[in-house]
């Protein structure tokens, strides 16, 4: 089947995030939304088919786990991953950014140290503080290599003392990086060493792109297996984040213990109704959306990089080896915080992730005047989008260049 990710989708009046809070966010309506990471793709007809038939019976009471909830996941993570992960290392958690929350609250205390690897998703950061633990950067290295960013071992040795967890985002966002198999080893080795817990985000994991693969922490020695905990999901790859459908892994039976009894004590881990079915359609019946889906991704990472290059080369978009976002690096426009953000919101009429809200700032909207960023002078584009969106975004961005900054 051939699936058509040309057609164009009015979201409006359906409480879309990325269009409801432009207003309250960017300062205006008028934007062509290019933020928030969910795509403008249609949620797979398979996914829907799957609801509207438990829709149909008239009881929506207490219920457990489908039958083929976990098998279905075990399944795909083996075909995918070469992951061999036994039933009782999974848990459902209901979002990515919530189970890191529950690890958080279930390993550490008030005041512990949590490390997190800047430019990095900002709720990371934002989890941390929130719940009164003490964030540590171990920021990246730009690298000369095939990726934008690498680790910067040598820094993590000098913070990581006392620490009692690290928080990975593997692949990166917002770079868009499948670590390598040497980098997890040793970052695996450093934190078994010292005894710190890896919380490893993999929310992108079924989205490498252009021949990468992506690795789970967990698989690449026996000591990141022990030290790890690993958040999973196919809600990106599946464009369904309404549906919150997550899951963990923790083949560490005394960590298993301490966060998931923390999660049953509080009846955390117990699904909504609709997610284990979403996730079977997804997991069972979806893989030939996903390729077709990643093709028209690439696609569109080409498309963005080459019109760039011959229109506006000031600003480079770094190709992701993962996931539907590129990261911008618009350090050669020579603009500083506040005319950047001019540039894109009030003239291009593009709203994009401001790339220093992935750093240290406290309010992840607000911008960093007085401090380093790793984040400043980026912005995060979303290409989940028909290509004619993706088209007039560059339009715009390319009246913008040519009436405001050349």
């Amino acid at each position: 089947m051939k699936y058509d990710f040309d057609k164009v989708i009015n979201r409006e009046g359906t409480g879309a995030l990325k269009l409801e809070v432009l207003e309250k966010r960017y300062g205006r309506k008028d934007l062509l939304p290019l933020w928030v990471a969910d795509m403008d793709f249609e949620t797979p007809q398979f996914i829907a088919d799957a609801l509207k038939e438990r829709i149909e019976h008239p009881l929506f009471g207490y219920t457990v786990d489908p039958a083929d909830y976990w098998p279905s996941v075990q399944q795909w993570i083996k075909d995918h991953h070469h992951w061999e992960v036994k039933t009782e290392w999974l848990s459902y958690i209901p979002g990515v950014v919530k189970g890191i929350g529950f690890a958080v609250n279930a390993l550490t205390q008030p005041g512990d140290k949590v490390i997190i690897q800047t430019p990095v998703y900002h709720p990371f950061r934002m989890t941390v503080e929130g719940n009164n633990r003490q964030v540590i950067l171990n920021p990246l290295l730009e690298s000369q290599g095939e990726s934008f960013y690498e680790m910067d071992f040598e820094h993590l040795e000098t913070v990581i003392e006392g620490a009692k967890i690290l928080l990975l985002c593997n692949p990166h966002n917002p770079a868009g990086i499948c670590w390598s198999h040497e980098t997890l080893v040793r970052l695996a080795e450093i934190c078994h060493r010292h005894g710190v817990v890896v919380v490893s985000d993999e929310i992108h994991a079924d989205l490498a792109l252009f021949g990468h693969r992506h690795i789970p922490f967990a698989t690449v020695s026996p000591e990141a297996e022990e030290i790890s905990i690993t958040f999973q999901a196919p809600t990106k790859t599946f464009n369904m984040a309404g549906i919150v459908s997550s899951y963990a892994i923790i083949p560490n039976d005394q960590l298993r213990q301490k966060v998931y009894g923390w999660m049953s004590a509080n009846e955390l881990n117990e699904p909504n109704l609709f997610a284990p079915i979403a996730t079977v359609a997804a997991f069972s019946q979806g893989e030939e959306w996903r390729r077709q889906m990643l093709s028209y991704i690439e696609g569109n990472i080409l498309y963005v990089e080459q019109f760039l290059k011959e229109n506006i080369p000031a600003i480079r978009a770094i190709r992701p080896e993962a996931s539907f976002l590129v990261w911008l690096d618009c350090r050669a426009l020579h603009l500083n915080h506040d005319q950047l953000q001019d540039f894109f919101i009030n003239h291009a009429r593009l709203a994009l992730n401001d790339g220093e809200i992935f750093d240290t700032a406290s309010n992840p909207y607000a911008p960093l005047h007085n401090a380093h960023s790793a984040g400043r002078g980026f912005m995060r584009l979303n290409v989940g989008c028909p290509r004619s969106i993706l088209e007039q975004a560059m339009s715009q961005l390319l009246k913008a260049y040519q009436d405001y900054v050349r």
